[in-house]
């Protein structure tokens, strides 16, 4: 009994069913083997005029034939022109004439004098519009304008120029009070280097006993002049640096007063 065919499914003979599920599997061993595969693996079929490109080898050797042709004539040329002593033919007395010049010629005459008549038209014709009652009618709108504005036009620039005018105004004050400075300057030393010459004059003279006790008595009144001198240099020392501390505080304020104009 168990050395018998065992089946999977249930039947009535199981010689039957052995002869069957044999033949089944031999049906399909056979479709196994005899399966085609879905994908063509198989090296591309190679096609002749591709590699062997007839057309390409006829134009070639034509081409080839007219080389040597050439080269051929040429060199007959060449054999003849040293042969012989050559001829060289570079003469031309081709005239040109043309068959449609006085057509053109008229053509160019008729499209000149259509414009030069189209040029007449438009210089007489007067215009349409007046660009200086326009410009009338737009000088009113600008008074009207000015007239209802809140500011005027271009306020900035105004405020500009105005703050250009103050540094230019400062600028020259600076430049006069440096200028008066270095003319009394100039004036005092001037003075100072006269009373020099003046002294060195005198104290070459041949002195007398009169003219000692002069110099005796007139040397006080040098050292009184002279400490008044020596107070007025020290008092021009001190006008200058405070003429400068001066300067340097109006320099001072005066970014400060444009800001304030800028901002008012």
């Amino acid at each position: 009994m168990h050395k018998s065919y065992q089946s999977t499914l249930p039947c009535q003979s199981r010689i039957l069913k052995a002869r069957w599920d044999q033949k089944y599997y031999e049906e399909h061993l056979q479709k196994v083997r005899q399966a085609q595969p879905m994908v063509d693996t198989k090296a591309p079929t190679t096609y002749v005029h591709l590699h062997l490109k007839l057309k390409k080898l006829q134009l070639e050797e034509e081409r080839l034939s007219v080389i040597e042709r050439d080269n051929r004539i040429l060199l007959e040329k060449m054999s003849e022109i040293m042969r012989t002593t050559g001829r060289v033919d570079h003469r031309n007395n081709y005239i040109h004439r043309s068959l449609n010049k006085e057509k053109r010629q008229r053509e160019l005459l008729r499209v000149t004098r259509e414009n030069q008549e189209i040029l007449k038209r438009i210089l007489a014709r007067e215009p349409e519009y007046n660009h200086q009652q326009w410009q009338r009618e737009w000088e009113e709108n600008e008074a009207f304008m000015d007239n209802i504005a809140r500011y005027p036009r271009n306020w900035w620039e105004l405020e500009q120029e105005e703050q250009e005018r103050m540094r230019a105004e400062a600028k020259e004050r600076r430049r006069k009070e440096a200028e008066a400075n270095g003319t009394s300057r100039s004036g005092r030393k001037s003075s100072r280097n006269e009373r020099r010459r003046t002294k060195s004059r005198e104290e070459r003279r041949s002195p007398t006993d009169e003219q000692k006790e002069q110099e005796t008595q007139g040397a006080g009144e040098e050292t009184n002049q002279d400490k008044e001198e020596t107070n007025q240099a020290e008092e021009e020392t001190t006008k200058p640096e405070e003429q400068a501390q001066t300067q340097e505080a109006q320099q001072e304020e005066e970014p400060k007063m444009e800001q304030q104009a800028e901002e008012a």
